[in-house]
């Protein structure tokens, strides 16, 4: 074993204690924070974050005033995928620690007022699932894949033209000639949800996790499990879509819902879809909980499409009286100091590339406000770890990236590893805290130890000490229905409760007047000389 995870020093404020209170519509308002357990703490001094180094960290993430910890999957897996590859739900990846330590993490954190959401990944599994090793050998497990021979005189090619996520055909061919499915890596078959087995075996590991006190679960690629029967070629604009948003999906999640109603438990999906009307099928009040707001995560900065895509989501959760949520950044995506510190400040996979340049100043002000903003609307945040840190996108030497999408685009994408380096704790320890011996799994930039969190927690104007103090102020907001007020062009200013606070958030080029206000609760950077806010700044005002 390695050496204890260096300790943050204290810094003022009592950590919550004691456990959370039974409060059914918590996730309703919740800051949740994601975990990406490789890449956030190393307890064992391996290169490796695990839940030794999780459970170490529980009091910076009390204090820092979260409400739950999603955790990106943690189970046995040989990480082709950065663990979405699943072989066993039931068991920890012994890189991370063990079940046990999982159950210890989920009570402490539990204690701490922390709640617990793992993931889930329907669509497929590894491929030395023992499903699949036995589907490979020729098992009856072939049916709980998608299998079929091949077209062409001697089936060489694939069955149909479906492409993968990650680029490049949706299938690979065995030994045998059979081809199998795979929407992402080859290293992940995806599963055939049309049959029993399949549904009862996810049904039983819900159940598993939520016996262990998890609160909830996030569903991975949520509206693609299900495929046509037929497996048909892609016709653009074909409706149904043979594996995309299939009507199948919603009977597959009423009966869990009823698995999580029987703990309390909630779910929240990774839905990407353009109709509006047809992902708020997905939050109707017997399926999902809540969804990803991608519109909001994707909009450049800019004061009318940003209240466009904030309009939009209000709009499309009302109907089925589901709240919102909020993110600014995932383990998918570039982060957001970097994102918003470019020319171009919408999110699209194509248009990361090597290199690109970033004004990391003008990024980490936008994200800053960008927090103001987010943290102010209705419904609940996702927080990614190291967002609080202002930590910018690392650029990863060739030769250590592990990202399946830089590998399956032939190189011409650099892959999502520069959101997930391994995070820094202590300025002036070894690998700037993160472990004490092993150099971490993906290699961190040198300025690292300037984002310390020890560094950061000791300077008030630090965006670490920034965040703390919008997580503790956000319930002063007010927990009503947004409403917009009176602003110059560029500037959105809105309330939640008549005659309660105000945010205001300045994206035009001009400095703008404040709205009358009796106190300044909290900016995201100082207002000019002549008391205005500043572009790409923001503030929370009490009238």
């Amino acid at each position: 074993m390695g050496q204890p995870t260096p300790a943050l020093p204290p810094t003022p404020g009592p950590a919550r204690t004691g456990g959370h209170p039974h409060t059914p519509d918590w996730w309703r308002t919740a800051v949740i924070y994601q975990v990406y357990v490789r890449s956030f703490a190393d307890g064992d001094g391996d290169g490796t974050g695990d839940l030794a180094g999780v459970r170490a960290r529980l009091p910076y993430l009390a204090e820092l005033g979260v409400e739950a910890l999603w955790f990106s999957p943690w189970y046995l897996s040989p990480m082709k995928d950065g663990g979405y590859d699943v072989t066993d739900y039931r068991a920890i990846d012994p890189a991370f620690g063990t079940l046990e330590d999982a159950e210890k993490l989920i009570a402490e954190a539990r204690e701490a007022g922390i709640r617990t959401i793992v993931d889930i990944v329907p669509n497929h599994v590894s491929d030395q699932h023992p499903w699949f090793r036995a589907a490979r050998s020729g098992g009856p497990e072939r049916e709980l894949f998608h299998f079929r021979p091949g077209r062409g005189p001697d089936g060489e090619l694939p069955p149909n033209d479906w492409k993968s996520e990650f680029g490049g055909p949706a299938w690979s061919r065995l030994d045998d000639g059979e081809w199998y499915l795979h929407l992402f890596a080859p290293e992940q078959p995806d599963l055939n949800w049309a049959h029993p087995t399949v549904r009862k075996e996810h049904e039983d590991v819900l159940r598993f996790w939520f016996e262990r006190g998890v609160a909830g679960v996030r569903i991975d690629s949520a509206a693609l499990p299900a495929k046509d029967p037929e497996l048909p070629d892609f016709v653009e604009g074909r409706d149904p879509h043979p594996y995309v948003d299939r009507d199948e999906l919603h009977d597959i999640y009423r009966s869990w819902r009823t698995i999580a109603d029987e703990y309390d438990g909630v779910f929240v999906g990774e839905v990407w879809l353009p109709d509006s009307e047809r992902f708020a099928r997905y939050l109707r009040p017997d399926e999902l909980h809540t969804a990803f707001n991608f519109a909001f995560l994707s909009c450049p900065w800019d004061a009318d499409r940003l209240r466009t895509a904030i309009d939009g989501t209000l709009a499309e959760h009302a109907p089925v009286g589901a709240p919102a949520t909020w993110v600014l950044c995932n383990h998918d995506v570039t982060r957001t100091v970097t994102r918003y510190g470019r020319a171009d400040t919408g999110f699209d996979f194509a248009t990361k590339a090597f290199g690109t340049p970033t004004d990391l100043a003008l990024g980490t002000r936008r994200a800053r406000a960008a927090a103001l903003l987010s943290l102010a609307l209705p419904g609940s945040v996702y927080l990614y770890q190291g967002e609080e840190l202002g930590l910018p996108e690392a650029e990863i030497p060739l030769d250590r990236i592990q990202d399946p999408m830089h590998f399956r685009s032939q190189g011409t994408d650099p892959g999502r590893d520069g959101c997930r380096v391994p995070l820094p704790w202590v300025a002036d320890a070894p690998h700037a805290g993160f472990g004490s011996r092993g150099e971490p799994w993906l290699p961190q930039p040198a300025d690292w130890p300037a984002y310390a969190a020890d560094v950061q927690s000791a300077d008030p104007d630090s965006m670490l000490s920034f965040y703390r103090e919008a997580l503790r102020l956000r319930p002063v907001l007010g927990d009503g229905p947004l409403t917009w007020l009176p602003a110059p062009e560029g500037v959105l200013a809105f309330s939640r409760a008549p005659g309660g606070p105000v945010c205001v958030v300045n994206l035009a080029e001009a400095p703008a007047e404040l709205p009358a206000h009796t106190a300044l609760l909290l900016g995201s950077g100082p207002l000019d000389p002549q008391g205005r806010l500043p572009r790409d700044t923001a503030v929370w005002l009490r009238r």
